[in-house]
């Protein structure tokens, strides 16, 4: 997904929804990515618009649930799309010399995946079709081992900066609160 495709999820939303709170049901669907459950290097970019459609969806689901429509967020890890081939693949031009080397080494990383991902796009979107049918669908699809292990991961590091923040985080309150 480009830029302009995240700068589309809002208004396509915006546009369906008036025709579910009519009919009083519905369910959106949108595609996030790993990117947009878990920071990856050099994805900043990315990782920002999926982090922003991720807030847009989460947020929306509390907005539309009474009127019986669902949100669900899906976030596929790697999947031999055509993603990874050089026509959909931009690397930056310019480099900051900090960081050449590993720039070097990520878009290598990047070249050698192309045809090796290990999700297969069909089962994806036979999965997706269950999904779209459930009662009560998850906010959240996380598709693919390699995405389930790395938002699995990426919880139980939350979990663990709540602990570590608990001591210093909470008695902030006013006195009169």
């Amino acid at each position: 997904m480009s830029a302009h495709s995240e700068a589309a999820v809002a208004p396509v939303t915006r546009a369906v929804l008036p025709v579910m709170r009519a009919q009083r049901s519905g369910h959106v669907l949108t595609l996030s990515s790993l990117a947009g459950a878990v920071g990856v290097d050099f994805c900043v970019a990315c990782s920002a618009a999926k982090f922003g459609v991720e807030g847009f969806m989460e947020s929306l689901h509390h907005d539309v649930a009474p009127f019986n429509i669902h949100t669900t967020i899906v976030e596929p890890g790697l999947f031999r799309t055509e993603l990874l081939v050089d026509a959909s693949t931009t690397y930056a031009e310019g480099s900051i010399d900090d960081y050449a080397e590993r720039t070097a080494a990520t878009e290598k990383v990047w070249e050698s995946m192309n045809g090796g991902q290990s999700g297969d796009p069909a089962k994806l979107a036979d999965a997706l079709l269950k999904v779209a049918d459930l009662q009560a669908p998850p906010l959240r699809f996380v598709a693919g081992g390699d995405c389930l292990q790395a938002v699995e991961t990426k919880a139980k590091t939350l979990l663990a900066q709540v602990d570590a923040s608990r001591a210093l985080g909470s008695g902030l309150n006013h006195d009169d609160a």
